[in-house]
């Protein structure tokens, strides 16, 4: 067992860096899961009322299909997004140990030490694994604290610990695909999401008997979420699940051995041998293209995705005075569409504010490769050098949440046969997270100049603030913690109305915050 020689080593050294990040994420997400039973408990205490919350193709669409009428099985279905946070975490932890430190180069430098060739992915793995198992213990007491049954509370932990395993894994192969920690971030975050959108799309048909049911069952989220926590309790669909996740790493390991230590399986694409890019904005749009369009891609079919269950929300107060009387304040079936449209905004929004941050750390990715070196020694300043990239993470995702918006406004005008009066109102609702977004940037912006060697940090501003937002999804939030999120002071678009105060002070913040961030990248070392 050469090969994982010095692996406790590296756990140790893992879990010292992490030993404030990995015991933070396991207590959020355990107490955001608990603090639902008793709010959920008290809002709907009725299996009636639960169903006909949970019956329309609007929140299948996002949390999936909701299994039984029992608490513990409405809060499950409630916390459907909850294991998407868990994959995610757990991908980019798995990166951050493995793809990360061949590309800054410290893993060679452990290399020159009693180091197996596969300690360093092992040491991730064990660590990611034995945080999620972490977890999913914590939360099956915790939910059984709340007087839901045994069963349920253990079948929800295995929920949560199998979907971060799988993603862990998944995280494990893209690190050996290429030599980019940003583009192996990519792949798994887009194998996240493309699981999510298969998820959605299968069970949102299968709500309304359309033909794509079966795309749920291509989605390892929707094997997890068909574990039916507090019903069925399908123990096998963990093992099945278990299963997928030594596919994965089997094939991580054998990834590993054929490649060279620093360098991925896919070969880099070689510019021509004689030529010039022109200028600093040629060079970042070569450097940033691809990622601009896969992230336009995916935002446009979420856009159709959203836009095209928009409509069944409405059938929420069918036959139902309460529910009709409740949606009265807000406008009846229109103003409960644009409600829900509203919160899939709020999502886009936030899912945008993931790429500005990708984006920005591009340049901390060009400066630790020293790519950014030989740039700087030309005629080129450091300002020009960052603003070749700041116009991608600020007007990349304007390009992609403006794909969302005129997406979903063809989808929903479609459906109603209001194309003309849909398309503007959610183009202008997309377009309204840019403030939220740009300020998360101006973060990572700031992090990168002042602090470049803590620049994944900045990925902290979107994790924050998506679970923000799920805290005050599901139980009352003090004012001060809302408020830490950019996107709560945004507009409620559409149907809700537009002040300029709150999006000219975003606006400031994310400029003060950026240029502060320039000057603190004009005056420091490069690289460092």
């Amino acid at each position: 067992m050469k090969s994982l020689a010095g692996t406790g080593g590296l756990i140790r050294l893992i879990l010292r860096r992490d030993r404030i990040v990995l015991p933070l994420w396991i207590v959020l997400l355990v107490a955001i899961s608990v603090s639902y039973v008793k709010e959920y408990g008290d809002l709907f205490p009725t299996p009636d009322s639960r169903i006909k919350y949970a019956s329309n193709a609007g929140f299948i669409t996002l949390y999936g299909e909701l299994s039984g009428s029992s608490l513990g099985e409405f809060v499950t279905w409630r916390l459907g997004f909850v294991p998407v946070m868990v994959g995610l975490i757990s991908l980019l932890t798995v990166i951050r140990h493995t793809r990360v430190e061949e590309e800054t180069g410290r893993r060679e430098l452990l290399g020159a030490t009693v180091i197996g060739r596969h300690a360093q992915l092992a040491a991730a793995l064990t660590t990611v694994f034995g945080a999620n198992l972490i977890l999913g213990l914590v939360l099956a007491l915790g939910m059984h604290s709340q007087n839901l049954p045994v069963a349920g509370s253990v079948a929800i932990g295995i929920v949560y610990a199998s979907t971060g395993w799988f993603f862990a894994a998944v995280g494990a192969v893209a690190a050996q695909l290429t030599a980019s920690a940003g583009t192996a971030r990519g792949i798994a975050i887009g194998v996240l999401g493309g699981a999510y959108v298969l998820r959605a799309a299968g069970d949102t048909s299968a709500h309304t008997d359309g033909p794509l049911a079966w795309l749920s069952y291509l989605s390892p989220i929707a094997w997890a979420q068909r574990i039916h926590p507090y019903a069925e309790n399908r123990w096998w669909l963990g093992v099945l699940m278990l299963a997928a996740t030594i596919a994965l790493t089997t094939t991580a390991v054998v990834l590993a051995t054929r490649r060279d230590i620093g360098a991925g399986l896919l070969p880099d694409k070689l510019g021509p041998a004689d030529g010039t890019l022109g200028s600093p904005l040629a060079l970042a749009w070569r450097l940033h293209r691809g990622l601009l369009a896969a992230w336009t891609v995916g935002f446009a079919l979420l856009g159709l995705l959203f836009g095209g269950v928009a409509k069944g929300v409405g059938d929420m107060m069918k036959d139902d005075p309460t529910i009709q009387e409740m949606f009265q304040r807000m406008g009846g079936s229109a103003g409960l569409i644009d409600s829900f449209l509203a919160g899939v905004m709020t999502l886009v929004g936030l899912i945008a504010s993931a790429y500005a941050v990708q984006a920005t750390l591009r340049m901390r990715v060009e400066e630790s490769s020293g790519r950014a070196e030989p740039v700087l020694a030309t005629a080129t300043s450091r300002w020009q050098w960052a603003a070749s990239h700041l116009v991608f993470s600020l007007l990349g995702p304007a390009v992609a949440l403006l794909a969302a918006g005129v997406a979903e406004g063809l989808a929903y005008g479609a459906a109603i046969g209001d194309v003309g009066g849909q398309l503007p109102r959610l183009i202008g609702a997309a377009l309204a997270q840019l403030p939220a977004v740009w300020v998360l940037a101006a973060v990572a912006i700031a992090i990168f100049g002042f602090f470049p060697q803590a620049s994944m940090i900045s990925w902290a501003g979107p994790t924050v603030c998506i679970l923000i937002g799920l805290v005050s999804a599901g139980v009352a939030t003090a004012g001060w913690i809302r408020n830490i999120s950019p996107f709560t002071h945004l507009p409620s678009l559409p149907g809700g109305s537009v002040s300029a105060g709150p999006l000219i002070t975003l606006l400031a913040i994310a400029i003060i915050v950026g240029f502060a961030g320039l000057v603190g990248l004009r005056r420091r070392d490069l690289p460092a």
